[in-house]
């Protein structure tokens, strides 16, 4: 029998900081921000935006919040399964959220320097400019969270949608 062992390093997986508690005053104003920026959206939207975001930043933490919020909300669990592969579950999300959610991965990783002509094309043809620029911030904003928590280990699970 082979046995496998994962390496943690120093450190126990748990919360290295309760973030919320140690700078208040940073989360109060993160807290209005996204609040802000989601303004005027389509929750559901946001929901899968801040899903596939977090999937791609490795955030336990938020992939179980936003799925758990998505839920309550009435979104489907064949879409939330779906959505790590979502160019290729033809059918299932709207031309607007297929926009969307190539906007949200192009931000994300935008490592490759720049967001692609063709998906700031789509998305500009798909939403209002209102709309778009409340859509980069909402981007924006679960980005900042998915880094706080990943860089705090915030430990998924505890989590209950309102």
């Amino acid at each position: 029998m082979t046995e496998t062992t994962k390496n943690t390093g120093n450190h126990q997986h748990g919360p290295r900081m309760q973030y919320a508690e140690t700078a208040p005053n940073v989360y109060k104003a993160m807290y209005a921000l996204e609040r802000a920026a989601t303004e005027g959206l389509d929750h559901t939207l946001v929901e899968l935006v801040k899903i596939r975001a977090s999937q791609l930043n490795h955030c336990a933490f938020c992939i179980d919040m936003h799925t758990k919020d998505a839920r309550k909300a009435g979104e489907s669990e064949d879409r939330i399964y779906l959505l790590s592969a979502w160019r290729e579950a033809t059918g299932y999300y709207t031309e607007k959220e297929q926009a969307a959610l190539a906007l949200t991965e192009a931000v994300t990783v935008i490592t490759d320097g720049f967001v692609p002509d063709e998906v700031w094309d789509e998305a500009a043809d798909t939403f209002e400019e209102k709309e778009l620029a409340q859509l980069i911030a909402t981007i924006v904003t679960i980005n900042a969270w998915n880094r706080f928590a990943v860089t705090t280990r915030a430990v998924p699970g505890a989590y209950q949608a309102r």
